[in-house]
């Protein structure tokens, strides 16, 4: 099994959590990817918090990765101009390379002009000021992560987590993606369009959750759904329940309905012989059609092709 090699640049000022995040999900794929963390000159670099680390290479392994990671500075040195090593470093990147970025990462790539006309997202709380500084790069602020490929940006911390399980569900499927996910303790699926900012992610004190109705529904995705057949089995009330729903998860109830059922499609795709109608029926889908115009509003492709992909790559 030939692995993929990721490499991690780590600028001074870098987030020790977000820099660890890559290592940590994409070295839990089974032996899939070599992460390597790099600096721009080899030496150790000061991080956002009161201490430093020491890395292990220096640029030119930049020139030998299949995937290139962006790691978060701290918004104190965020600038419109990039530092002369730190492009002598991206300059060794091989066209056609993937490269990621975390957080305020965003700011690297779009300081290099790397971005321009492309969509892209960052931490929602520095949106204003990307956009202030790179005007050519259409900057979504309201989703976890973006995929343009070879391009994809994501937004503050967690959002790492969502783009790394979203890298191994592209190169490898949903099965390995979401065992890493349980190796490690997160959640399995996190569209990239998902809300970043939720106003009240946690429930008032005595206040009903969602969180049964919505492991009910996962396992009633085939059935016709409706906010009705959802509040009911809360026992509240539609009003109570959706504006519950949208404060727990950052999605309407109908919206949310549609990704798992986009994401159990997916699976099946990946996973088994069935036809489109056939999965269609047992995801929720009324019909095919149904099926094929959300798959390809999700991920810009039809079924057939999605799963050709990963038939070829078993």
């Amino acid at each position: 099994m030939q692995r993929e090699r990721v490499v991690v640049l780590a600028l001074d000022g870098v987030y020790p959590f977000e820099l660890g995040i890559p290592s940590r999900i994409l070295g839990a794929a089974d032996g899939r990817y070599e992460v390597l963390t790099c600096s721009v000159d080899g030496r150790p670099v000061r991080t956002n918090a009161d201490f430093g680390i020491t890395v292990e290479h220096g640029p030119e392994v930049l020139a030998t990765a299949g995937t290139v990671v962006i790691a978060p500075v701290a918004p104190d040195r965020l600038s419109d101009a990039v530092p002369g090593t730190v492009l002598a470093a991206l300059a060794l990147i091989r066209p056609g390379t993937r490269i990621v970025s975390i957080c305020t990462g965003a700011f690297v790539l779009a300081a290099a002009g790397l971005l321009d006309g492309r969509r892209a997202t960052t931490h929602w709380q520095v949106a204003d000021h990307f956009r202030r500084m790179f005007p050519r790069v259409d900057l979504d602020p309201d989703v976890l992560f973006v995929d343009d490929h070879p391009f994809l940006t994501s937004a503050g911390a967690a959002s790492g987590v969502d783009v790394c399980l979203h890298l191994v569900r592209k190169d490898h499927g949903s099965r390995l993606a979401n065992s890493v996910a349980r190796r490690c303790v997160v959640p399995p699926f996190r569209d990239g369009g998902q809300a970043q900012y939720i106003e009240q992610p946690v429930p008032e004190q005595g206040a009903a959750s969602t969180a049964g109705t919505r492991a009910w529904a996962l396992e009633h995705l085939g059935e016709p759904l409706t906010l009705a057949d959802l509040s009911a089995h809360a026992r509240m009330s539609q009003r109570t329940f959706a504006r519950r729903f949208h404060d727990e998860v950052g999605l309407s109830p109908g919206r949310w309905l549609i990704q798992q059922r986009v994401a159990r499609a997916r699976h099946l795709l990946e996973s088994s012989d069935l036809t489109v109608d056939q999965i269609a029926g047992m995801v929720g889908f009324a019909t095919g059609a149904s099926l094929r115009q959300h798959l390809h509003a999700a991920i810009g492709v039809s079924p057939q092709a999605y799963r050709r992909t990963f038939q070829t790559a078993r």
